[in-house]
């Protein structure tokens, strides 16, 4: 009983410390592109990662492991947060957030894919459902820039889902922090090329919440959440601290509104509420 609360308590934090991610990237690309941003996050998250790893002496992962760390690296290393900076130029940070509602259905969509599990029909049912209310809601924003913030968003989700579902294999065998770290590592080389070749001339432009939100996303966002939410995940079971990832888009759209005075209709909201309970659904009958 008391690992299950200490996974629960553990899973909620880290929720709570992803929710802080795309309002502090949307701070951080005022002062860095999003490909330097990408980047830079990556190598210094990369760095501390394999300082613990050094530190803990853990073992390393086996050749078969790199293909499967490659495409972790590539949902939540690179695509994810890359995606999510090009797409914070177009969109608000509390509109990206009601996207953050599908991260779940993504992740249980790959690991039928991936893993070979078969949900009951109903599943598909309350799938469309989401899905079709994320649509509606974008289309009902309208605009060239925002359709196509919106769609970076839905890339977005899909590569993180991707990435969740093979680090939740790989976590069996590596442990969950360590999926993330090596992840980075292997991400290095290329994050380190690109951080070199998009540096800025000048970082006199440069203000402070640009540099907090670089600091959070490079060190919490990409680093410290994985340490919490995964140990929530191996104490609690996947299946139920999982759910808690229901909670982010609520967290998230207090934080934009409270952080960059975002406006926070009331159709965020509900639409918010409506993916949210789609995704409850799904995952019932998954």
């Amino acid at each position: 009983m008391d690992r299950t609360y200490a996974g629960w308590g553990s899973g909620l934090l880290g929720v709570v410390i992803f929710s802080g991610s795309l309002p502090a990237t949307r701070v951080a690309i005022g002062g860095f592109s999003p490909l330097f941003l990408t980047s830079i996050r990556a190598v210094i998250a990369a760095l501390l990662g394999a300082g613990l790893l050094l530190l803990l002496r853990q073992r390393r992962p086996a050749a078969g492991d790199l293909a499967p760390l490659a495409i972790v690296a590539a949902g939540v290393v690179i695509g994810f947060p890359l995606l999510t900076a090009l797409a914070l130029q177009h969109v608000t940070a509390a509109h990206s957030i009601v996207f953050v509602g599908l991260l779940p259905l993504a992740t249980a969509g790959f690991a039928v894919l991936r893993g070979g599990e078969r949900p009951r029909p109903a599943f598909w049912l309350f799938s469309v459902a989401g899905g079709l209310s994320v649509a509606g809601f974008a289309l009902a924003q309208g605009g060239p820039a925002s359709l196509a913030g919106d769609l970076m968003m839905v890339g977005a989700i899909l590569l993180c889902g991707l990435g969740y579902a093979e680090g939740a294999s790989l976590s069996r065998r590596l442990g969950g922090w360590q999926v993330i770290s090596w992840a980075l590592i292997v991400a290095l080389p290329a994050m380190a090329a690109v951080a070199l070749a998009t540096l800025p001339a000048t970082f006199d432009g440069v203000g402070a919440p640009a540099w907090w939100g670089l600091a959070y996303v490079s060190v919490f966002s990409m680093l410290v959440g994985f340490v919490f939410w995964y140990r929530g995940l191996a104490l609690g079971g996947i299946a139920g601290v999982g759910q808690l990832q229901l909670l982010q888009p609520f967290f998230g759209l207090a934080l934009a509104g409270l952080l960059l005075g975002e406006p926070v209709a009331p159709t965020m909201i509900a639409v918010t509420g409506l993916v949210i309970a789609c995704v409850v659904g799904a995952k019932r009958f998954a």
